[in-house]
């Protein structure tokens, strides 16, 4: 069926809220901020499947004037019973058939009831966020476009679906908070036309490659916000539309209009906490954080007015509208062919054979909840039309779709609430920063008090010093003064004591050259003190900057502590939370998807090729992903990988994981050093969820070739095959053959992936047993074989293929018939890969693979490999000598 789920948490991330520190600058110093919660603009949240069958209701129109007169004598040709909901098809006056429908509505049916039984359920499902179809489908003329599309601007009980349809749409909604808007389409001669702009003639049909959903980026979209203003876009279409005039209808669409309404919806009533955050002064910041950013649902509601089907001979049609009515019936053709597949669970759906189909995809077998009214006539001479069309609604009913409800995170509103609380901040900054400067300044003045105190009392000590000094010089020298005086006086006396004085001069002489000597001292000691006072002034300048310095790196460092401190626990409940998410999310999945998704992300583990294919790139949205390393810092994430606390561990590297699921995000990762870390928790680490969650990390990088390479340099493929040797659980060992299939696809490393055990390795875990790990096992073994054989033909490899050599050939032909078709279809390739070498030929043959050869030429389901098979028993000598030996035949 064309069923379609994503799984969206980027980011996330691919998936979950996040919080991140943003760094804002103020004044001369940096002061950090912390921004709560500000990731991706947008994240798909996890997605809920329903089953819903397709409900299919009946009309029949009244007789017209025409009808009455024409086919006054025989009675109609259907017969309704309403109240069992069954109608009964007359193929002559004794025989009828009977069929039951959802709905049975008479020509006597209200359109007020048509819309209630086969619309309204509809748009309720696309006001709680689920997508809608509702379609009409019978012969020209029996009120297709009177059951849809009638504006009832002279009666409004005559009021079609779509006017009915918008009035409950306008009036469930909340102008505030939601949005409704509306493209209105024909498709014309296999051409989409926009009704609302004539000139855009030519619309081009666009795909998600990743998730396979349509769109028309070149459509019309125009905001609704009243009745009046969708009734004049309606009025507006319907006068664009193209009609003719032929013998079954005098006004028949001659187009296929398809009404588009994308509805909008903010989701209430998340639960909010308050988030507080301590200044450096003490004071408390107090902010207001949802935990989650808040919740928006997208749906969108189809009205489709199918163009009637008509027979050539009956309408008249020729000329252009010849041309038309063939391009509406090739259109209807297709979509019958679809709807047929579907009801027949069909593994090949053609919905590419018309644009119709391809826009209805999501309708018929997809994720959308249908309704179908088909109408008819009752005239019997239009049985044969009539009957296609019952036949045609109780396919229609056969048909079961996944309903799918999505919810997106709204960042856009909550980022504004955010910045309104940094710039708080910010002012309350400004208000802290003041207050420091103005104690800085307070404790300089306070200090240059201190110096000049300290200058003033050191220069009274040393003119005290000084002045001490220089009075006892003074008294010396009147001393020696007196007595030379009083020996002038009696020289006699003189004469005789001169012996005796000689010895005192000598003494004065040497007193007066210790007093120089003392003076010299007494200068040269005040002189040091001056140079000390100076030193100790610039001591003391230096000392008191590097006590303000080191006051505001302590200050700052405690702050930044008690950040952290906050920002790690927060991380810790984040982590935990997304981890427990991301697990409920995949025992979910396990229940409705299948075995295989440890969570979202990882799907791409069951990719069948090894090259790196486009997961997001459409550019489409850049995606909040793509954005995410910039915003949060990959670092600090992969920061965690290495935390002491194994809980911590296990949420990091699930994260990583996801993130890895990107490919615009891997070139990121292993720049930052992501690959390496992985590969280490992969050597280290004795945690089976950390194990496996990493091996899963590096499968998603090692879809890139540049990638292929590092990990083989790393010594990648000795630790996966350690891996595989030591690990028990199927998830870890489908994730760690996952990892080895995609490097097996990559023509430079088979040699090394070889001679470093990766096939051995491959081989070893066949022991598992569970499917999930046997199809990665078989796609890697199928990717080795297809590059060995693309040597083979180059030129490029010559022997035999070292499949052959580890001993993968026995357990090729074990499994080349297992009952899982993944299994099945890989190996029935690496099958024919291998003996498209002749130098394998005869292995080939004496492990018994020839029979399974012949086998898929004949019974495979897949054209492609059947004809693989065929050409190469048919191409290769040795193989037909022995078909012949044994008496096959092609």
């Amino acid at each position: 069926m064309l069923c379609h789920s994503a799984i969206g948490l980027a980011n996330p991330f691919q998936i979950f809220g996040w919080r991140v520190e943003r760094f804002a600058c103020v004044g001369a110093n940096s002061v950090t901020y912390l921004q709560s919660n500000c990731t991706i603009s947008k994240l798909l949240l996890c997605v809920s499947l329903v089953s819903s069958r397709v409900r299919v209701a009946v009309r029949l129109r009244p007789r017209n004037a025409e009808e009455l007169a024409a086919d006054a004598d025989f009675g109609d040709c259907v017969e309704l019973q309403p109240e069992l909901k069954r109608l009964k098809l007359r193929k002559n006056n004794w025989e009828s058939e009977t069929y039951e429908f959802d709905e049975v509505l008479t020509e006597f049916s209200s359109q007020k009831r048509v819309y209630e039984v086969v619309a309204k359920p509809v748009v309720e499902s696309v006001m709680e966020g689920y997508n809608g179809t509702v379609m009409a489908y019978g012969q020209t003329g029996t009120g297709k476009t009177f059951t849809l599309g009638r504006l009832g601007e002279e009666d409004t009980a005559a009021r079609g679906i779509m006017v009915r349809a918008m009035e409950d749409i306008l009036a469930d909604i909340a102008p505030e908070t939601d949005s409704v808007s509306v493209s209105y389409l024909q498709l014309y001669m296999e051409m989409i036309q926009d009704l609302l702009d004539p000139v855009n003639d030519n619309i081009a049909i666009v795909e998600d490659p990743r998730t396979g959903d349509v769109s028309l980026p070149g459509a019309t979209v125009v905001e609704v916000r009243d009745q009046k203003s969708f009734v004049d876009l309606l009025r507006v279409g319907e006068a664009h539309r193209v009609a003719a005039n032929t013998k079954l209808n005098t006004e028949s669409s001659r187009s296929h209009a398809i009404l588009m309404v994308n509805v909008r919806r903010s989701v209430k009533g998340r639960s909010e906490m308050d988030v507080s955050i301590s200044g450096e002064n003490g004071h408390s910041l107090s902010m207001m954080g949802s935990l989650r950013p808040p919740i928006i649902r997208k749906s969108k509601l189809v009205v489709v007015d199918l163009a009637g089907s008509e027979r050539i001979d009956k309408s008249g049609s020729e000329g252009h509208t010849l041309e038309e009515a063939k391009s509406i019936n090739l259109s209807l053709s297709a979509l019958g062919k679809c709807i047929n597949a579907l009801a027949e669970n069909s593994p090949h759906v053609p919905v590419r054979d018309s644009k119709l189909t391809r826009l209805l995809k999501d309708s018929f077998g997809g994720t959308a909840r249908t309704s179908l009214v088909v109408t008819i006539g009752p005239s019997p001479r239009h049985r044969g039309e009539t009957t296609s069309t019952i036949m045609f609604g109780q396919r229609a009913m056969k048909v079961e779709n996944m309903v799918k409800l999505k919810e997106e995170f709204d960042y856009k509103s909550l980022c504004r609430r955010l910045d309104i609380e940094l710039d708080k901040l910010i002012a309350e900054n400004e208000r802290q920063r003041k207050y420091f400067d103005d104690e800085v300044e307070r404790m300089r003045a306070e200090a240059q008090c201190r110096i000049a105190e300290a200058e003033r009392e050191c220069k009274i000590t040393l003119e005290n010093e000084k002045m001490k000094y220089h009075q006892e010089y003074l008294d010396s020298i009147k001393v020696l003064e007196e007595k030379w005086k009083t020996h002038q006086k009696s020289p006699k006396r003189q004469i005789k004591e001169a012996e005796s004085t000689s010895s005192d001069i000598r003494e004065a002489h040497n007193l007066l050259q210790d007093e120089k000597m003392l003076r010299q001292s007494a200068e040269d000691e005040a002189s040091d003190l001056m140079n000390q006072i100076t030193h100790w002034k610039k001591l003391e300048a230096t000392a008191t900057a590097e006590v303000v310095k080191l006051r505001k790196m302590l200050d700052t460092e405690a702050s930044q502590k008690e950040k952290l401190e906050e920002e790690i626990g927060v991380l810790r409940s984040q982590l935990l939370q997304m981890s427990m998410e991301a697990d409920e999310t995949r025992r979910s999945l396990d229940k409705g998807d299948g075995p295989g998704k440890i969570f979202p992300g990882l799907d791409s583990l069951a990719s069948q090729t090894g090259s790196s294919q486009p997961r997001e790139h459409s550019n489409g949205p850049k995606q909040p992903i793509a954005k995410l390393s910039e915003q949060v810092g990959l670092q600090k994430i992969l920061s965690l990988l290495e935390s002491e606390e194994p809980d911590v561990r296990v949420h990091a590297v699930k994260v990583v994981a996801n993130l890895a699921a990107e490919e615009a995000n891997q070139e990121k990762i292993v720049e930052a050093g992501g690959l390496t870390s992985l590969l280490v928790l992969l050597r280290s680490s004795e945690d089976e969820t950390i194990r496996r969650v990493a091996a899963g990390a590096i499968a998603n990088l090692a879809m890139n070739e540049t990638n292929q390479d590092l990990i083989m340099a790393q010594g990648g493929v000795t630790l996966l095959s350690m891996t595989a040797s030591d690990a028990e659980d199927p998830q870890t060992l489908r994730m760690v053959a996952g990892a080895i299939a995609n490097l097996c696809g990559n023509d430079k490393l088979q040699t090394r992936l070889r001679g470093e055990g990766g096939i051995k390795a491959l081989l070893g875990m066949v022991r598992c047993g569970h499917p999930d790990v046997l199809a990665q096992v078989a796609r890697g073994i199928a990717n080795f074989a297809k590059c060995e054989s693309r040597a083979a033909t180059q030129g490029n490899k010559v022997g035999k293929s070292l499949l052959i050599d580890d001993g993968a050939l026995p357990w090729i032909v074990k499994n080349a018939n297992n009952e899982a078709a993944p299994i099945r279809r890989h190996i029935e390739l690496a099958l024919c890969h291998l003996a498209q070498h002749e130098v394998n030929s005869k292995d080939i043959i004496s492990e018994g693979a020839l029979w399974e050869l012949v086998r898929i030429s004949r019974d495979c389901s897949r054209e492609d490999i059947r004809m693989l098979a065929y050409r190469t028993l048919t191409s290769s000598p040795t193989l037909q000598a022995e078909m012949r030996r044994l008496g096959i035949k092609m």
